[in-house]
């Protein structure tokens, strides 16, 4: 059974799908309704109002099979590994892990066919996976090997701890050198692949908050529009948020189907996990790692 320590005022189920980033939401909500939660040793409905200091125990949650897990022999580059976890470089294009609408090869399958143990913390078809990165997304992401090396890397992005660093390309200049966008997102009411930002008091809303820098501009004709990259800082982890708050200023990510602009030499979204910082929860070290952007490569 995992244990949580409850750092905001927040739903239930919407504070174990963020501590939970394997299980859907749908699934968080079944499984509170099973009696598989308790909240201070007392089984609370999906929509309990948490507060700071409260503990959350989740017994495990049984996983329903969406496709056969076999290994699969896809090329990863893997910036960082030792016998406790290893940091892959995720192409854009390829899912994380598999979903009941995809039925093509994630890194889950390639990370099957490599020859080492992998954490079921987060269930057997979400195996070594700490935190996710959409589809589109390319770059730096946590895999763990072990179940307690898995819940410390957890812990420590639920306490901001792990510094997570994104470049994007958008449409556009910002009018100033450094911001922050800060605003409640939730599910768009009319699109419900979509996120949106809402209105505080909507059901479903949750503070999002992105720090950004403008590392470059670039002339028109290189991308057929006036564009420009940017660093993002997360504050927060909501689904999509940092495409979702460029959009809402103005910035929209070139190749993005869903809130950005179409741009014909951008196959997948411009967005990349850039750098990641975070602290080895055996070894103590603090680990900096750095990746290129696929559009800075020669």
């Amino acid at each position: 059974m995992e244990t949580f320590v409850v750092d905001r005022v927040e739903r239930l189920d919407r504070f174990l799908a963020e501590v939970l980033p394997g299980q859907s939401r749908a699934r968080i909500a079944e499984h509170i309704a099973q009696g598989g939660v308790l909240v201070d040793g007392t089984q609370r409905k999906a929509g309990f109002r948490l507060k700071p200091g409260m503990e959350v125990r989740v017994s495990p949650i049984a996983e329903r099979p969406v496709q056969p897990l076999e290994p699969v022999a896809i090329p990863l580059v893997v910036p960082f590994e030792d016998a406790y976890l290893l940091v892959v470089d995720k192409p854009a294009g390829l899912s994380v892990h598999p979903s009941p609408t995809s039925h093509e090869p994630t890194l889950v399958h390639a990370l099957l066919a490599r020859s080492h143990s992998l954490s079921k913390a987060a269930g057997s078809f979400r195996p070594g996976i700490v935190h996710r990165l959409d589809k589109g997304t390319s770059g730096l992401l946590l895999v763990a090997k072990t179940d307690a090396v898995h819940r410390s890397l957890q812990k420590a992005i639920q306490e901001k701890q792990v510094q997570r660093i994104y470049r994007s390309l958008v449409r556009g200049v910002p009018s100033s050198e450094t911001f922050t966008i800060k605003s409640y997102i939730g599910r768009n009411p009319s699109n419900r692949q979509k996120q949106a930002v809402v209105r505080q008091d909507a059901p479903d809303a949750r503070l999002a908050i992105t720090h950004c820098t403008l590392i470059r501009r670039f002339e028109s004709d290189l991308y057929g529009m006036a564009a420009s990259e940017i660093e993002c800082l997360l504050e927060t982890g909501r689904t999509h948020q940092i495409r979702v708050h460029l959009s809402s200023v103005g910035l929209p990510i070139l190749g993005d189907p869903l809130y950005g602009v179409a741009c014909a030499s951008m196959q997948f979204q411009a967005l990349h996990a850039s750098k990641l910082t975070f602290r080895h929860p055996v070894t103590e070290a603090l680990i900096t790692l750095e990746s290129t952007p696929p559009w800075s490569r020669s």
